[in-house]
């Protein structure tokens, strides 16, 4: 607490001082006085490659709001202005975006790291810039442990894959095959499902795995579709490979019961599966199905609208994964207008204290040791029915 005293401190000295001067040199018509300074957003999304079809409806939505609340008076009086950099969901070119917005940008906030990979990459340099950054991607990793700088809105792949073992469960479907990307993503999930099987008292039969660009898995199928008794395929991805494992599984084998984790949770999923998603089942955010929540949620109303200022935009539906990016931008206005500064320091003790947040992840709680601020509950276990997104019972 004293060092956060100390930093806002100086920052606003500094502040004043520099505010003075500028009023003294325009009361004397040398030059007209200053606008305030905006608040810079940077954003590092993946707007090519195979995450691409997450990280465009993440831009959408941060460019449609924060235009919107610029037509509002903006935040402490100043405009947000958004700086974007498209990572290809490469790690590299994601610590260059980030080098690039910390340094010589030298934007207030840092939202972003669409895939895992990414987002683990920078943690290093975003400690060490001292810049609030709220990550994107899934990855329990990228909050725990806690690390001070960074923050994220999706739920966990640890809280995905309960869901997922609690529904396996409940169905008595005890053996299964897993399989999972060898991206970040993935590599994280398969950790969390080999570490929680004995826990719901799974047995994992299979543990396969494929490159993001493979374009055939009939190996990995054929493995196990030789083993005596599979009671379910668990597949751990995003991109592309989920919807090829979809593919490729019903092909040779239409009955047994297909789980997909929460980074498939998308309309573009069922696209590039087709019919072969029929029956998958998955955990994801209530945004896909707001329709379909209770009346009374507290979601309901906050997604419903989003959805509904989405499609006057874009003509088309928003992702979950364009809900976790209005989730980081408005814990983000409000960690600026609970701190009052645009203070890095301030900002990031005002995220830490956010009690009660609505969003379309679920009700987000901040702590200095918790920060996700969402609890396992909110995940709503869903199926594909006839093409579309159906809310489970």
């Amino acid at each position: 607490m004293f060092c956060v005293v100390r930093h806002l401190i100086r920052y606003e000295v500094r502040n004043a001082i520099l505010t003075l001067v500028i009023l003294i040199i325009g009361s004397t018509g040398a030059v007209p006085v200053m606008a305030l300074e905006p608040v810079r957003i940077g954003a590092f999304l993946a707007l090519s490659g195979p995450a691409a079809y997450l990280g465009e409806p993440e831009l959408k939505v941060l460019q449609l709001y924060i235009s919107r609340i610029n037509a509002e008076g903006g935040v402490l009086g100043r405009e947000i202005q958004l700086i974007h950099y498209d990572t290809g969901g490469r790690a590299g070119e994601a610590r260059k975006a980030v080098r690039t917005l910390v340094h010589d940008s030298k934007v207030h906030v840092l939202i972003g790291g669409t895939t895992s990979g990414a987002s683990m990459a920078v943690i290093p340099l975003i400690q060490r810039a001292r810049t609030p950054f709220i990550s994107l991607a899934g990855s329990s990793a990228i909050v725990e442990p806690v690390k001070s700088w960074v923050f994220k809105t999706p739920h966990t792949d640890k809280m995905a894959v309960a869901r997922v073992f609690n529904e396996l469960r409940a169905r008595r479907l005890h053996r299964v095959a897993l399989i999972s990307g060898r991206g970040g993503f993935g590599k994280s999930g398969r950790r969390q499902a080999l570490d929680q099987a004995a826990e719901y008292k799974i047995a994992i039969v299979a543990d396969e795995n494929y490159e993001p660009g493979d374009t055939n898995i009939q190996r990995q199928l054929q493995r196990i579709a030789a083993l005596p008794h599979v009671d379910a395929v668990f597949n751990i991805g995003f991109g592309e490979g989920p919807a090829m494992v979809t593919r490729q599984l019903r092909a040779v084998d239409p009955e047994t019961p297909l789980y997909q984790s929460h980074g498939v949770a998308s309309q573009q999923f069922i696209t590039l599966a087709g019919d072969a998603a029929e029956g998958v089942r998955l955990p994801a955010a209530g945004l896909l199905v707001a329709d379909q929540l209770p009346e009374g949620s507290p979601q309901r109303d906050v997604m419903r609208l989003l959805q509904q200022v989405y499609r006057e935009r874009y003509g088309s539906d928003v992702s979950t994964f364009g809900g976790h990016a209005y989730d980081a931008l408005m814990l983000a206005v409000q960690a600026l207008r609970d701190a009052q500064t645009l203070n890095p320091f301030a900002v990031r003790h005002a995220l830490e204290r956010i009690r009660g947040y609505t969003g379309t992840g679920g009700e987000v709680n901040m702590t200095p040791k918790d920060h996700l601020g969402l609890s396992p509950e909110a995940l709503q276990m869903l199926e594909i029915r006839n093409g579309r997104w159906v809310l489970l019972d």
